[in-house]
């Protein structure tokens, strides 16, 4: 990656072109499956259900409740290959061509329950039944991607369970042994092939998976389509107001996306890396990044959401952008025509609207060193974890005492405010912030809440 943030040209190179298809194949459950003619926004959730592994159920079709999870075999950023849990329902079928994946009925062997669900049965976890599935998902990813003494139980976020069980839900987690013999043990030793390009048509839109940063803006040139990473707000979207694009390009296999930079003069991230690979790669990330990091979302979004597709979506409400705000982050954009930078304060340039131009792809985000001496995340929300904020904030002082505070929650932008000390931004944000009013809150409170979050960080 480039060592500061600038214009440069691309250097045009070939690229892989696959060939437009109407059938793609992946792995379900170890077997072979070929897909013909589905709808390019048709889920993993409901093409495992229609071939009658229903144990995944759709609960709330916007990745909060978990009872749709499903296993992908994946490799991490230092080439381990492990299990990640997901919401199926955001995951569009055609983003697992080639790809591996496992529901909770393969789980079981020759009639006989894996350790999970064993423990889960004998620990009375499952009581009506619905969300059982989804922990039991979860927890057996957890149990192969750690040992008893490191696994930990917030692995288990985002699985809702309505019956309030999760006193014997937590006991079966805690009693599993490290993860046992066996075909999927032994699945772990062999790498996971690299993703090649797709190009999927159907009659109700396309699918493209580029392989290349040239290719992406290839198909994007004709300016009818939509770049997508992990889906985990276009997904929601689809779900739950029937919305339709004529043809999605995915981001997910393109290395320039995916490349990470901890240099001397800023940390930089590829907007194609999920929460999850950037929390394993930025190893001595800040303390306020692991502050965020666990409230944003759950493990189960995480695993696919992108900080790149946080940022693109633009919502005022989007957990990363007081954070990056605060941190003063510049974002690196790719077009044809070069890259350019631009100060993140300035990407935000309406209610879901960014400066991205037409034909161009957030290809990074760069945070300048040295960090703030102290910062701080908070976020206010109905629960404190797997929720939407009220408000967030983040605050940082510098080396001066200089103070910046983003904020988001507050307008139909995410903003930024500094000042030379605290006490001038206290004074900024009582003559300067104007907070919206919605049903999650007022403009008073929301003013109040930003200045008792600034009063809360000195304290």
């Amino acid at each position: 990656m480039r060592g500061k943030c600038g214009n440069s040209k691309f250097t045009i190179v070939k690229f892989i072109m696959a060939v437009t298809s109407t059938d793609f194949r992946f792995s379900l459950n170890g077997r072979t499956m070929q897909v013909r003619d589905v709808p390019a926004q048709f889920t993993l959730l409901d093409y495992a259900r229609s071939r009658g592994f229903t144990g995944a159920k759709e609960g709330c079709a916007e990745g909060e409740c978990g009872a749709c999870a499903m296993l992908l075999v994946c490799d991490d950023p230092v080439s381990r290959t492990t299990y990640q849990a997901v919401n199926s329902c955001l995951v569009p079928l055609p983003s697992v061509a080639d790809r591996e994946v496992f529901t909770v009925e393969s789980l079981a062997e020759n009639g006989v329950l894996s350790e999970v669900q064993t423990a889960m049965s004998a620990a009375g976890g499952s009581q009506c039944g619905y969300c059982t599935p989804g922990f039991v998902v979860s927890m057996f990813a957890e149990q192969y991607r750690s040992g008893p003494a490191t696994r930990d139980v917030h692995s288990l976020g985002g699985n809702l369970c309505r019956c309030t069980g999760y006193r014997p839900i937590h006991d079966a987690f805690l009693s599993l042994g490290p993860a046992p013999a066996g075909r999927f043990k032994e699945r772990l030793s062999r790498p996971v092939p690299a993703l090649a390009p797709l190009r999927y048509a159907s009659m109700e839109g396309r699918f493209s998976r580029p392989v290349s940063l040239d290719e992406a803006l290839q198909l994007a040139a004709d300016g009818n389509s939509r770049f997508v990473a992990g889906n985990t707000d276009l997904g929601v979207v689809t779900n739950l107001r029937g919305e339709r694009f004529h043809h999605l390009i995915s981001l997910e296999a393109v290395p320039e996306l995916r490349e990470f930079n901890d240099g001397p003069e800023a940390v930089e991230i590829g907007a194609a890396l999920t929460l999850t690979e950037i929390s394993e790669l930025w190893r001595d990330a800040p303390s306020v990044f692991r502050e965020w990091l666990p409230l944003f979302a759950s493990v189960l979004i995480r695993n696919r959401a992108t900080l790149g597709g946080n940022l693109a979506t633009a919502s005022p409400i989007g957990d990363s952008a007081p954070l990056l705000l605060a941190l003063n982050a510049e974002v690196q954009i790719a077009s044809f025509a070069g890259e350019r930078c631009l100060p993140l304060a300035e990407f935000f340039t309406g209610y879901r609207m960014t400066a991205l131009r037409p034909g161009e792809v957030l290809r990074s985000i760069r945070i300048p060193k040295p960090f703030p001496e102290s910062a701080r995340f908070f976020k206010v929300a109905k629960r404190s974890m797997d929720d939407i904020s009220t408000v967030a904030a983040a605050i940082a002082v510098l080396c001066d005492s200089h103070v910046r505070m983003g904020l988001g929650g507050v307008a139909a932008t995410p903003v930024v405010f500094e000042a030379p000390d605290r006490n001038a931004l206290q004074e900024l944000l009582r003559t300067t912030l104007k907070p919206m009013s919605d049903h999650r809150g007022s403009a008073a409170y929301r003013l109040a809440l930003a200045q008792n979050l600034l009063a809360r960080f000195e304290s």
